[in-house]
């Protein structure tokens, strides 16, 4: 990504619609009351990513206590690596992500996304995210 937003501004030219770069980045924010609730939430991205990496379809899993007899080696490091952007964590722990991530990249605007089964546990995730959003940029 950070490769991607220096080559868009390095190479970026003004036009009648847009006189100076502008970039959005996409991240994954995972937040519950802790870090534990968290990265439990989580794990249903985490074995969505799996099976689209293995080909198969299918809804968002429900989370699971232990994704380790669920994935091999190389595809943990493979969706670690695909997903090493997100944020999982309480808002403490998302604030400073979410702090590092706008001065790394200097974005103009920020998307979240958040896939978690449970519907009133993602509700509470966007709640605290936006919570944070408030904190810091008010």
């Amino acid at each position: 990504m950070f490769q991607a937003l220096h080559l868009y501004r390095s190479n970026f030219k003004p036009s009648a619609r847009l006189e100076k770069p502008y970039a959005m980045v996409c991240i994954n924010i995972i937040a519950a009351d802790s870090n534990r609730d968290a990265e439990f939430l989580f794990t249903s991205m985490q074995q969505a990513f799996v099976k689209l990496r293995r080909g198969e379809t299918g809804q968002l899993p429900p989370p699971v206590e232990n994704m380790h007899q669920l994935w091999s080696a190389s595809e943990q490091y493979g969706v670690q690596q695909a997903l090493s952007m997100s944020l999982v964590g309480d808002k403490t722990k998302v604030r400073h992500g979410l702090e590092s991530i706008l001065r790394e990249t200097e974005a103009d605007e920020i998307m979240v996304n958040g896939q978690i089964f449970d519907h009133q546990a993602r509700l509470h995730s966007f709640d605290l995210a936006m919570q944070v959003k408030e904190e810091l940029l008010g």
